[in-house]
């Protein structure tokens, strides 16, 4: 499927408005694995006929890591930044593909002068089900697999948002198995709070670890992620165990396309 995806810049000097900002992220951008998931969030506003655009160059970190790590005064420059970015192109949703940036955007921009509606991914691919815009056929089958899901701290505990990411495996018909530990009790990946670019502490077993042994209890085929952090500790767990070739680690943005044939 090939088609463009617009720039706010082109869409400005076109003088149309988009109904939806991308926010595409730092881990979109530019790790590989994550860029994959950034395609298929395009794959899916493309074919339900939303109208988006992405910053482009014109995007940069949201300040995440550096808050996180302590860096206060780094935050707000890089907040101020993009806040002047996305006022200047008056926007006013946002979805994003990563719950770091979402987090972010949602609840510490404000403060700083930028306030929009922020979605995450998985909460518009909520949506699109129940508008029936989304119906999980025409591609890959799903049916009867063994999905565990892994809540992302950011999405789960700190925003409380549970049930988008699981409607969405729900509609597949597949066989969805819980962690004992989810909800608002699930274990980090191990990359949150700036983890994700240090080297872990010395300790008994690393919590990607920990936490692949607890998914793989479940014996599952799939485990499903809602985040590019998450994606890289849980996809290190199971090449560590070596079950590469039985468990694929997928995000819901990814299930949902091969689910709609995109």
């Amino acid at each position: 499927m090939e088609f463009k995806v617009p720039t706010m810049a082109e869409l400005m000097a076109a003088g149309e408005e988009p109904e939806i900002l991308f926010w595409v992220g730092c881990a979109g951008s530019y790790d590989e694995r994550a860029q994959k998931i950034t395609r298929d969030i395009c794959k899916i506003l493309h074919h339900v006929g939303m109208k988006y655009a992405v910053l482009g160059t014109e995007e940069s970190c949201t300040g995440d890591p550096a808050k996180r790590a302590g860096n206060e005064f780094l935050f707000q420059m890089q907040a101020m930044t993009n806040i002047e970015v996305l006022n200047a192109y008056n926007i006013k949703k946002i979805v994003t593909g990563c719950p770091h940036c979402f987090n972010t955007i949602k609840n510490e921009y404000p403060g700083l002068g930028g306030t929009y509606e922020v979605i995450h991914h998985t909460q518009l691919i909520q949506d699109l089900i129940n508008e029936g815009k989304l119906k999980a056929e025409g591609g890959e089958s799903f049916k009867g697999r063994k999905i565990t899901y892994h809540d992302p701290c950011y999405l789960g505990r700190a925003n409380g948002i549970y049930e988008a990411p699981r409607k969405a495996l729900e509609v597949l018909d597949a066989q969805l198995v819980e962690m004992k530990r989810c909800k608002s009790n699930g274990l980090c990946c191990g990359a949150g709070g700036a983890q994700m670019f240090k080297e872990p502490e010395k300790g008994n077993k690393d919590i990607n670890v920990e936490r692949i042994d607890e998914a793989l209890q479940t014996n599952p085929q799939v485990i499903a992620a809602g985040c590019p952090f998450c994606m890289t500790m849980l996809s290190d767990g199971i090449k560590l165990k070596d079950k590469e070739q039985e468990v694929k680690v997928l995000d819901i943005a990814e299930i949902t396309a091969r689910a709609n044939g995109l």
